[in-house]
């Protein structure tokens, strides 16, 4: 971070100079996606904690503000903070209930948690800010996880965004070009 506007320049200064303010800018537009997905995938995890120690706290678990917190702040990971939580919550209404049936409610937690998640949260929550329509969200991830396993489905969104600037980049080139615009 200290270097960082001298490793700017410096690569600035390769650049050969009619490519300079194109870059630049989609650098910049790269950056404010980029940014916006950290922040779209904040909310989400905000979201599922709160999510998931109300409904923990209504299933009547002791520990619900806790694994609520823990699930939502590992949920960043796709499936972790499902897994994690729903484990560590199942484990702690054993110990405390000493019963079976309360676990359908901390079931019952988790996979509406899950479902809210993937159909309403990420999509409206990062795919709207990164401007992704919610089918290409969930396109990104299920293809990304296809291609390149669990680490395409962590870089799926932020990969997914940066494409769809130089797409937009290129569609502009492609309307201003002479080929666009012949009347033939």
């Amino acid at each position: 971070l200290r270097d960082w506007d001298i490793l700017v320049e410096r690569v600035a200064n390769l650049l050969p100079r009619r490519y300079l303010d194109t870059v630049t800018r989609l650098s910049r537009e790269s950056d404010q996606v980029l940014s916006s997905f950290i922040r779209g995938q904040l909310l989400v995890m905000f979201s599922l904690s709160v999510l998931y120690s109300f409904g923990l706290w209504m299933a009547g678990l002791e520990l619900a503000m806790l694994i609520g917190l823990l699930a939502g702040a590992v949920s960043f990971v796709p499936y972790l903070g499902f897994i994690v939580g729903i484990l560590a919550a199942s484990i702690a209404m054993i110990l405390q209930t000493q019963e079976l049936l309360p676990l359908v409610w901390v079931a019952l937690v988790f996979g509406v948690g899950q479902v809210v998640e993937s159909s309403i949260l990420t999509p409206l929550l990062v795919g709207d800010r990164i401007g992704l329509h919610p089918v290409m969200v969930i396109f990104a991830v299920l293809a990304g996880g296809q291609l390149f396993g669990f680490v395409g489905v962590l870089l799926a969104l932020p990969a997914a965004a940066v494409i769809a600037v130089m797409v937009r980049h290129l569609l502009e080139l492609w309307i201003e070009s002479e080929l666009y615009n012949a009347s033939d």
